[in-house]
């Protein structure tokens, strides 16, 4: 185990190798789904509009599921820090079990999604191939949780170059499936927007496998299999009340931008195109701080477990600037050079393919301003998140997202006219929101201390 930072350089550089793996790892698991939105957008523009939308309902559900692999994190970390093995196993196990239980409950919809997405006021072209998608990608739902309570487990150990590994040859895996399967390659059918969603659950399957298979092997002292089909109510309890809270946290945020989508297919089709182009590019640059964030939760985690205030706020202010640093250069080259990156996503054979360009340098310019509130909020979620604070952020998630940001994007694309252009500004207040109240939380806030296992053995 490392020694402990105690001056800002050694925070930055302790913040830095934890969130560097996070953060390629982040990068190769986007690479799925930017593999996913690229290819489709080569075979037509119908199944690039249709794996948008189902895309984004897919995440929205599966993001509530993983708050319970979120929760290990902040838990294990405090644990591993205070050498209670215990916790860490208990707490491991029982969000495996939650994950198994919501995932075996929110698979239902995916198998009559076309009727639903029907409801939502989509195209009956799009809504029949959205649904295509999700009755299969719904088969990956309780593999991908899994895949998320192994990786949080190991995230808290600090043991990320795995982690980046098995991401990294599950987005190759990913890559070869849909040349495959989407355009039918090497004498295999040509499966569409269905051959993408396979590759996705093959992935899952094998990841989940790979990553089990490696803790087991590399930390036998934890002992993960140890009584894996007994109740343990008490760390359930815990893991359960931490986990819906950042679900719901993530459901709020991710609700936004699904319900963005679901508006701009209102708009268009080309319109719908150009978002999902724009939104990639965006989550991609993402990566970075969503890695950061991740390395700002195990750093508070750890923090908390050893009782140390000055490391806490010194580890929030080395986090936070290296977030900033990277927000600068994102923005500086989504205003100088937006054309080439949405382009790449468009078949140069396509007739819309000027339409969809135009407006999505046009997305791609609000996307700068909201990269630099979309991180702020981010980053004091991981902090809030180290100290085990997740109910009153919830709410504030809520509040910002969807009292504040859907209906002004709303006003501003519908009301006052301003199209696809109003509605991102919308996302962009609701974000502004959650990031100024989130900040002042953490800043605001002390940590709690950590619960310990006492003398249970399970």
């Amino acid at each position: 185990m490392d020694q402990p930072a105690h001056t800002y350089p050694q925070h930055i550089r302790a913040a830095l190798k934890l969130a560097l793996p996070l953060t390629l790892s982040n990068v190769a698991q986007f690479a799925i789904h930017m593999t996913d939105t690229l290819m489709l957008g080569w075979y037509n523009v119908t199944a690039l509009a249709a794996a948008t939308l189902a895309s984004s309902l897919y995440f929205v559900i599966f993001i509530v599921g993983a708050g319970f692999a979120q929760a290990v994190t902040p838990v294990v970390a405090s644990a591993a820090e205070a050498g209670d093995i215990t916790t860490a196993r208990r707490a491991t196990r029982m969000a495996v079990w939650l994950s198994i239980i919501y995932g075996v409950i929110v698979m239902i919809p995916f198998f009559v999604a076309e009727p639903i997405l029907l409801a939502m006021g989509q195209t009956p072209a799009v809504a029949a191939e959205g649904a295509d998608y999700l009755w299969i990608i719904a088969l990956g739902m309780i593999p991908a949780l899994i895949v998320m309570v192994l990786k949080s487990f190991l995230v808290a150990l600090e043991m990320t170059a795995m982690i980046l590994w098995s991401t990294v040859v599950a987005a190759v895996l990913n890559i070869g499936l849909n040349y495959v399967l989407i355009f039918g390659n090497f004498g295999a059918p040509e499966l569409g927007i269905q051959g993408a969603a396979i590759a996705s659950v093959t992935m899952q399957v094998a990841t989940v496998l790979v990553l089990g298979a490696y803790v087991l092997r590399r930390l036998p002292d934890y002992q993960l299999m140890r009584n894996p089909l007994r109740p343990d109510p008490q760390i359930m309890g815990r893991v359960f009340r931490l986990g819906v809270p950042i679900g719901l946290t993530s459901l709020a945020e991710g609700g936004l931008f699904t319900a963005s989508a679901i508006m701009m297919g209102w708009i268009g089709e080309i319109p719908l195109a150009s978002h999902g182009i724009a939104l990639q590019i965006t989550s991609l640059t993402f990566m970075v701080h969503i890695g950061l964030s991740q390395a700002a939760t195990v750093r508070a985690g750890r923090a908390v477990g050893r009782s140390d205030e000055t490391a806490l706020r010194r580890g929030g202010i080395a986090v936070t600037t290296l977030s900033g640093i990277f927000v600068a250069l994102t923005i500086a080259v989504f205003l100088t050079v937006p054309e080439p990156l949405i382009a790449i996503f468009v078949d140069a054979d396509s007739p819309v393919r000027a339409e969809v360009i135009t407006l999505g340098v046009s997305l791609l310019a609000f996307a700068a301003l909201f990269q630099l509130v979309d991180a702020a909020q981010v980053m004091a979620l991981g902090l809030l998140r180290g100290i085990q604070d997740t109910a009153i952020p919830m709410i504030i998630a809520a509040v910002s997202y969807w009292v504040i940001g859907i209906p002004t994007g709303y006003l501003l694309a519908f009301t006052l006219g301003w199209g696809p252009q109003g509605l991102w500004l919308g996302l962009v207040v609701g974000l502004a929101f959650a990031a100024v109240a989130l900040t002042s939380r953490f800043w605001r806030r002390r940590f709690k201390h950590p619960m310990t296992s006492g003398t249970a053995t399970l």
